[in-house]
């Protein structure tokens, strides 16, 4: 019987320790869902271990063979390209090693039973939920297919459950920036709003949207404004991880690359086509002197990062 393939699940990162934490024991508690299974986590940023320590962890058990998973909301530039770049240059590192590349989690209908949870924690039993509007905050890149993920998810949370409407906001990057955001609700004549973070973990960025909220809630008095919490460790989540997990061990990913701005010249972005990909320094990684080129996820993504 052929041994599966070891899970690997890569993270992008956060300076917010309880954050990384959520990470580092998210990818524990898969272990212990999957005890005959070698399961590592790693970033690509910030926060250690960094993905190759992780890499190498699995190679020290034994491993020859694994399946990544980006635990990302939405395929932006990371997933696209630093992450493949990451573990292109770990098969230089480690020869002999083997691996595939998982998709992204989001949007998924898991994922939304978990922000419909959210939503229902904050707000007041009381409200009449055609009275309320959410505003879902996204990261923010400067990848408009990203973007337009973000996007996607609000209009399917929209969808069948009866809020007012759902608007969209980003806290980095791309407009509109979360007063912006809560500043269009008002002006569609909500006056119950919901501010619904779409990050997997606490961190610095949704700290940030939780008090650009705060601030925004005390120069209109007039809105009531609650805040709702990130998605968290839930069932769902470690659910979604195996799907993914499962679907790159079988090659079916399925992956939407009509309007990668690595593979398609967006107005705007034309010079992003076909750029070479360079894995992502860490900090903590004392390899950082090697250098991979990878072929993204088998669709020639190419991938620039700019902070």
């Amino acid at each position: 019987m052929t041994t599966p393939p070891a899970l690997l699940i890569a993270g992008h990162g956060t300076r917010d320790e309880a954050g990384a934490e959520a990470f580092r024991d998210f990818v524990r508690r898969l272990g212990r869902r999957h005890p005959a299974l070698p399961v590592a986590g790693g970033f690509i940023e910030l926060s250690p271990p960094p993905l190759g320590d992780a890499v190498t962890e699995l190679v020290e058990r034994g491993v020859r063979r694994f399946a990544a998973v980006p635990l990302m909301l939405v395929s932006a530039g990371h997933a696209k390209g630093d992450i493949p770049a990451a573990l292109a240059r770990e098969k230089e590192r480690h020869p002999g090693i083997s691996y595939t590349y998982g998709r992204p989690l989001g949007p998924h209908p898991a994922l939304l039973r978990v922000l419909d949870r959210r939503l229902a924690e904050a707000v007041d039993p009381s409200w009449d939920p055609a009275e309320v509007t959410v505003l879902l905050v996204g990261r923010g890149s400067t990848d408009p297919d990203a973007n337009a993920e973000v996007f996607k998810a609000a209009r399917l949370l929209w969808e069948g459950r009866g809020y007012a409407g759902v608007e969209t906001a980003f806290v980095s990057l791309a407009r509109p920036d979360v007063p912006s955001g809560l500043d269009r609700c008002l002006t569609l004549g909500a006056r119950r709003i919901v501010v619904l973070p779409y990050f997997l973990f606490t961190g610095v960025l949704p700290d940030r949207v939780r008090l650009q909220t705060e601030e925004w809630a005390a120069a209109h008095p007039a809105a009531e404004v609650r805040s709702a919490d990130v998605i968290g460790p839930e069932p769902e989540l470690l659910d979604l991880v195996w799907e993914r997990y499962e679907e790159a061990v079988k090659g079916d990913l399925r992956m939407n690359c009509d309007s990668c701005v690595y593979r398609i010249a967006l107005p705007g972005f034309e010079d992003k086509v076909g750029l070479p990909q360079q894995p992502h320094f860490h900090p903590d990684d004392d390899g950082h002197h090697h250098h991979g080129h990878g072929h993204g996820h088998g669709h020639g993504h190419a991938h620039s990062h700019a902070h």
